[in-house]
């Protein structure tokens, strides 16, 4: 019986030496994310920026990170999202900070108006504020990646030309900076899930939105807002989070593939950069929406007044202590240095 067992000891010693080097590590550090988003599952947010995203990561760990992916309310409500990965529903999704009004204060300096027509610019800016003011923001997650939208406009049911058309109309706004901007040219900012939007215009309950255009195309807004303002309000602030337990509990060799792969998901995938979005605004156009590039004296009009809440904003988070004006500072640099422009950004603020 002695020898018997001793051969079966042998045996099992030589099948572990026979084994590709590393069998054992690899299977023990394998990881499956369970990623969220409040996107539509047929979206182009899905479809070609969170699922290549996903695949890049499987591809690049040589299949040590699996995934499983819950787009749209799976998990919750949008603004909710934050919470689901913090609380590790999730182990990382992406979160929309304006969803949830004066949680995160210093994250709106992203959503200032600015001329940002590609998420992968957005993001290398939105990480750049991240570093410089925004850390202490995002307490109980690791914090992947940051970004501004792209550049929304206002979409309605009537055209808007100048500051009279926009006067008494009612207008959903996505939070942050742009429930300002519509309140300071004259109409009443209404908060509401995007998933509510369609419904409203139909029923004229709402005479239009701002938001940026692959969430037109994402929720068919396309079919009930006939007419579109192009000139800039800026846009939301939102970005890639993960669990920090599930971060903590990632194996420290896929940790950088992690960071690799999704600290610029837009410029990993393709998905929503400067080139898709003249693609977008095209679709749109030929689904018979009425693109007015508002006059650049008009514009002036509107952006003199983006100003001025800026200045509200900043002298409001001043007086809590918050360094708001350096923020707006580093910012519009931020946005310069990647060949946008903020025209929220108060002239006489400009460091010489």
């Amino acid at each position: 019986m002695k020898k018997y067992l001793l051969l079966l000891l042998v045996l099992a010693m030589a099948f572990v030496i026979a084994l590709p080097s590393g069998t054992f590590a690899q299977q023990k550090s394998s990881m499956h994310i369970k990623f969220s988003t409040w996107h539509p599952p047929m979206s182009r947010e899905v479809k070609t920026v969170w699922e290549p995203m996903l695949e890049k990561l499987k591809e690049k760990s040589g299949g040590r990170i699996t995934y499983t992916l819950y787009a749209g309310a799976a998990l919750g409500k949008a603004p909710e999202h934050y919470d689901i990965v913090a609380k590790g529903m999730s182990d990382m999704g992406y979160f929309t900070a304006t969803f949830t009004p004066g949680r995160f204060p210093m994250s709106d300096v992203l959503s200032l108006s600015a001329w940002v027509d590609g998420k992968d610019v957005g993001t290398d800016i939105g990480n750049a504020m991240y570093e410089k003011a925004l850390k202490k923001e995002f307490p109980g997650v690791k914090m992947i990646e940051l970004n501004g939208c792209i550049q929304a406009f206002m979409w309605t049911t009537k055209p808007v030309r100048t500051l009279d058309d926009i006067k008494g109309l009612r207008i959903r706004s996505p939070g942050g900076h742009q429930t300002n901007y519509i309140k300071a040219l004259g109409a009443e900012p209404v908060f509401m899930p995007l998933g509510d939007v369609y419904l409203a215009m139909e029923t004229k309950n709402v005479d239009g939105l701002v938001t940026c255009p692959p969430l037109v195309l994402a929720f068919k807004l396309h079919e009930v807002a006939k007419y579109g303002a192009v000139a800039t309000f800026g846009c939301v602030t939102e970005g890639v989070i993960m669990n920090e337990k599930s971060w903590q509990n990632t194996p420290d060799d896929l940790k950088p593939i992690i960071m690799e792969v999704c600290g610029n998901p837009f410029r990993t995938s393709g998905g929503l950069n400067r080139e898709v979005y003249k693609v977008m605004m095209k679709e749109i156009q030929d689904k018979g929406v009425d693109l007015h590039q508002v006059a650049a004296q008009e514009q002036e009009r509107w952006f003199k007044l983006f100003q001025g809440e800026t200045k509200k904003w900043v002298e409001d988070l001043e007086g809590k202590g918050l360094p708001a004006k350096e923020a707006v500072i580093s910012y519009n640099q931020e946005v310069h240095k990647h060949g946008a422009s903020c025209p929220a950004f108060p002239a006489e603020w400009a460091k010489k």
